[in-house]
């Protein structure tokens, strides 16, 4: 299951670009809480620990516990950071809040394992990855860290789709109308030449 961060904030008395303009130079990121029916929570984040969890990869599907001065903590899911487009600095942040164990929408890493059992790896096959996150339904507080894809048995040509993929009990896939493709095994360059050359001496 994926680590709840925590995050202190301050909340945010003024709304507006001028307002945000002025909490950011103080190194501090404008941001709000919303959802679970109640109204939105305007609120500001030190810059510098916002991103420090940004850059642990995994910030956007963990499930962050934001402690606000003078009150309850909010367990929460990052929704939407938005950076600066020549600075690249974080600028705003919107957090959905959680109730209980809700279920909710999650993109979820894949991590692919097994190569040294795969045939096709072992020809020295390429993993063409086409989805490299699965959109997936769980409860608040089951998040997983990651989905683990076993190549096991896997050759040149094969494809897998989300209906070979073990999931973790109570995680469902979000997309249901279709078996999709995570990924698919390529052959190399040597090994289609060599098939190339092959076909005419046959």
């Amino acid at each position: 299951m994926s680590e709840t961060l925590k995050l202190a904030a301050e909340a945010r008395d003024r709304a507006g670009k001028g307002a945000s303009r002025a909490v950011r130079r103080t190194g501090r990121v404008p941001a709000v809480i919303y959802g679970a029916g109640q109204p939105a929570t305007p609120i500001h984040v030190e810059e510098k620990l916002l991103v420090k969890q940004l850059s642990t990869g995994h910030f956007m599907n963990s499930v962050v516990e934001i402690e606000i001065a003078g009150g309850a903590a909010i367990r929460t899911l990052p929704r939407d950071v938005q950076f600066h487009p020549v600075t690249d600095r974080p600028i705003h942040v919107d957090f959905f809040r959680l109730a209980g164990d809700a279920v909710i929408t999650v993109a979820v890493p894949v991590h692919f394992v097994d190569e040294d059992k795969s045939p096709g790896m072992k020809r020295g096959a390429v993993l063409n990855i086409v989805r490299h996150e699965l959109q997936l339904d769980c409860a608040s507080n089951a998040i997983p860290d990651q989905i683990n894809v076993s190549l096991a048995g896997r050759d040149v040509g094969d494809s897998i789709h989300i209906s070979a993929v073990v999931l973790p009990a109570g995680v469902t896939s979000h997309i249901t109308d279709r078996d999709f493709t995570i990924a698919t095994m390529v052959a190399p360059s040597a090994l289609k030449s060599e098939t190339a050359e092959a076909a005419p001496a046959a």
